[in-house]
């Protein structure tokens, strides 16, 4: 992965926590500057993780269903060009301004994944588009168990420091 793609990423990470964490912050009156640039910064690399791991796990899901492994093709990779509309996250992920755009984003570049993918690994574009899918719901369906655990976890610290 390219310099280039690690700093877009980790951007996009910190758009994309950006977009989840100052609602959040903004709705809670008693939480401090210093412990929300935290829950940023914490949620920058973790949301630039799954965003790195996306290619990763989409290109692991086409082998399981490839009869044959691929042989000779490099792992798929990010680009500049398709990892530079995941900045727009923070715009898009704003509760008001529309999840539904969220999502056409990201399925708008899930889309170009998978034409990637399907080139590399000459699946169907569907069936490609169907691996980058499940690598996607999984990724997101991981990272929201690991934030409602969170989320538990300190609610019950704040409920343990106020008794």
């Amino acid at each position: 992965m390219s310099p280039l793609v690690v700093v877009l990423l980790l951007i996009a990470g910190l758009s994309e926590s950006a977009g989840r964490i100052l609602p959040l912050v903004a709705r809670r009156a008693g939480v401090s500057r210093s412990h929300a640039i935290r829950l940023l910064l914490t949620g920058a690399v973790v949301e630039g993780a799954v965003f790195a791991l996306w290619p990763l796990s989409a290109w692991t899901v086409a082998e399981l269903t490839l009869s044959a492994p691929v042989s000779g093709v490099a792992t798929l990779t990010w680009t500049p060009a398709q990892v530079t509309p995941l900045v727009l996250t923070a715009v898009i992920a704003f509760p008001l301004l529309g999840p539904l755009l969220h999502l056409l984003l990201l399925v708008g570049v899930g889309a170009g994944l998978a034409t990637s993918l399907a080139a590399m690994t000459g699946l169907g574009w569907w069936v490609a588009a169907g691996c980058v899918a499940v690598a996607g719901v999984g990724l997101a369906a991981a990272v929201d168990v690991v934030r409602r655990l969170v989320v538990r976890i300190s609610v019950a610290e704040v409920q343990e420091s106020l008794t």
